[in-house]
Order: C-alpha cells, then structure tokens, then sequence
C-alpha cells in the first residue's frame, strides 16, 4: 500500500528517493581530477563544467516552480523525474571534452529541479509547523546521503574501470529514484492551490518582491548558496590534492579523497537533521545564524591548512560540511512560512534563480582564483588554496547579515502582536 501522505513512512521514501535522484549531483566532482587529466582541462574550464549543471538546475528550478503552482507539486515532481531519469546516461555516453561535458552537464542541471522544490511543497502541505523544520532538515539530509553515496560508489567502482565507468555506475540511480517516487506518492492527492480572482502567476513576482520577510530568506539563501555549492564542487579535489602532497600516487589519492569527501557528506546528513531540530525548538533565525558563522569561520581558514595531518584535515572538512548545511533546511522552511501557499511555487522559482545563480559562479571564481593563484592541475599550494577558498567566505558574508534583518523583522512582529 501506498503510504499515508505526511507519514513517516511518505516521507522516509521521499527522503530515499530523493538520495539517489541527489546522487548525479556530485557526479563531476566525483572523477573530476581523472577528467580533468584525460581532457587536459584548466581548474577554471573543470569548475566551468560544474557551474553549467548548476546554471541548468536554477532554470530547472524556475521553470518548475511556475509549473508546480500551476498544475500541482506532485505532478511537477513525476512528471519532471522521466527527463531526470535519461539525461545523465546521455553525459556518460556522449561527453568526449570540454565542449560536450560542458553542454551535456548543463542539460542534466536542466532536468533535475523537479526532485526538489516541489517536494519541498509536498512537505509543507502535508506535514504540521511543529514538525516541519524538522521534516524538511531529514529532506534536505537524504540529499546528502545521496551525495555520499554518489561518491562511495563512484570511488568503489573506480577499484574496476575508468572514470567514465564510475559515472555509468552512479548515473543508473535517478531511475530507481523515479520509480520509488512514483510508488509513495500513489496515495498523494495533487494539490493546486486557488489563486485570488484574476491574478495571474506573473503577478506573484511583484507581490513576493514587496514581501521583505520573503526576500530576506531568498537573499540570505543565494549567499549560503555561494558557499555551500563551491565546497561541494571543490573538496573531492581539494582532499586529493592533499593527499597527493603527502605520498599518495594520483590514483591513490583520488579513491581516497572520494572515500574522505563521502565521509564528510556523512556529517552533511547529521548538520541537515540537527539543524531543522533546531530551528523548531529553538527558533529560524537564531539556528541560521549560528551554523552560518561556523561555516563562514572555515571558509576563511581552511584552504590555508591543507598541509595539516589528513586526519586533522577530514575532521575539519566534516565539521565544514556539517555547518554549511545546517541551516539549508532552515531557509527553506523560513520561505514556505512567507508567502502565500498558491505563491510558493513562484517564490521556490525566484529563490532559486537567485540562488543557484551564486551558486552557478561560485565553483567558477573558485576555479579562476585557483589557477590564478599558481595552484591549478593538482597542486597542494597552501596560498593558492587559502585564496580559492576565500572567495567561498567573501561571497558568503551577506548571510548573516540578511539573517540578523530578518531576525530583527520577526522580533518586531511578534512585539507588535503581544505588547507584554
């Protein structure tokens, strides 16, 4: 039978399909020093390529949250997943280079949006206030897992064939997470919420634009979004580059830096979960706030400290991982409560035309500091890599500080709705 809609049993398989839909998403990253060797790629070019798939998913993102208000979350979401389940077995088989990765990545960024905002969507309708920060924290975690095991995988499957193998191996998993979607939301009503007499979709983009509580959540989203989406481009590379640094042989290095980076995405879970905990028992904000400063602190200061012992460095990396996801779910629960429910399709669309869009240039400029920096193609320069990493601190700073606006704007509410 299918399960009851807002059921733990609905959500645990949303949360395991949306695991192995998240897997692709680190895919690159995954062989990304195997691919860079056999193309003779730049670091520069190979961020490029992740960037493309970043600047494919925020039009993915767009396009489906208009759809979804539309026509329904649920609908949005299975409809969305055939296209999600093809495109990335057309990059394993048709990507020979720059240009072609370049391109065939941007087309499976394109496909993969419908796995995310909309069930998002599902969970608000489905699951109470009281549990909802906590639902979407387990949401947000099994992207995580997904990643983790994307990485597990792909180093597994490095012990027998190439790199092109590996992502063959990972890119089976979006069908299953199809197929698993489709079973638990058998018993799932599609939901369109009613928009007031002659408004028409267009005109909740004005509407969410006036709406400040609104737009300090998506602003201070798009700089988290700067952070979060260049450490995961950049770590498996980063870890390898350490590695490589203190004996291990290339290939050694890179299995090893994914089984690191796996383990990080481990912690990435745990901070997904304890952050949406927080953030209803203790407060929205106040949970953003305090993971965003811990995150913000490593950006600063790990690329510095690459030649830290291993150890000490994956410590590091997992606690890194583990703050800059904590208040994900916490931002995407602050939106859901802002705007109207027949909006909030549009207001997922315009978050993340915003934020995907840092997150597009964020592995980019990462890429272009590295290289700059003298540190491109393997090197475990700790200059080139502090630099790079900054560029994640610098272009994460604005969070924190469209979070305390938005701390003060809910302070004020609540003063003016009980005086005492």
């Amino acid at each position: 039978m299918s399960p009851r809609p807002g059921s733990a049993p609905w959500l645990a398989g949303l949360c395991a399909s949306r695991a192995l839909a998240a897997s692709w998403f680190v895919a690159w990253s995954a062989v990304l020093p195997q691919a860079q060797a056999a193309w003779a790629l730049s670091a520069k070019q190979a961020g490029l390529v992740q960037s493309a798939f970043h600047l494919g998913y925020l039009a993915s993102l767009f396009l489906v949250g208009f759809y979804a208000d539309r026509r329904g979350a649920k609908r949005a979401h299975l409809a969305s997943g055939v296209a999600g389940a093809a495109s990335p077995l057309l990059f394993v088989a048709f990507a020979d280079g720059f240009w072609s990765a370049l391109w065939l990545h941007a087309l499976t960024g394109l496909t993969q949006g419908g796995a995310y905002t909309p069930v998002i969507a599902l969970v608000s309708e489905h699951v109470g206030p009281k549990r909802r920060g906590r639902a979407i924290g387990w949401f947000i975690a099994s992207s995580s897992a997904g990643y983790a095991l994307c990485l597990g995988a792909a180093a597994l499957a490095l012990q027998f064939t190439g790199w092109r193998g590996a992502l063959a191996a990972v890119a089976a998993l979006p069908f299953a997470a199809w197929l698993l979607a489709i079973a638990t939301l058998r018993a799932t009503p599609n939901r369109v919420h009613p928009r007031p007499a002659g408004e028409s979709a267009l005109a909740a983009l004005p509407a969410l634009w006036r709406n400040r509580r609104g737009m300090l959540s998506i602003w201070g989203y798009a700089f988290h979004n700067w952070e979060l989406l260049g450490l995961w481009a950049w770590l498996p590379a980063f870890l390898a580059a350490a590695l490589a640094a203190q004996g291990a042989n290339p290939g050694e290095a890179a299995a090893l830096a994914l089984g690191f980076a796996a383990l990080t995405y481990l912690a990435n879970i745990a901070g997904s979960v304890v952050g949406g905990t927080m953030a209803d028992r203790w407060g929205r904000t106040q949970t953003i706030l305090a993971w965003s400063s811990v995150s913000l602190a490593l950006s600063f200061s790990i690329g510095w400290l690459i030649a830290l012992p291993v150890a000490l460095l994956v410590a590091l990396a997992c606690l890194y991982n583990f703050a800059a996801i904590a208040d994900s779910a916490t931002h995407s629960t602050v939106l859901a409560e802002s705007v109207p429910a027949h909006n909030l399709g549009v207001a997922y669309a315009l978050r993340s035309l915003i934020g995907f869009g840092a997150g597009v240039a964020s592995p980019f400029v990462f890429g272009g500091a590295l290289d700059l920096a003298g540190g491109g193609r393997g090197s475990a320069d700790a200059l080139a890599w502090g630099v790079a990493w900054t560029t994640l601190g610098l272009g994460a700073l604005g969070g924190p500080i469209a979070t305390w606006k938005l701390h003060r704007l809910a302070r004020a509410g609540a003063l003016r709705r009980d005086p005492a």
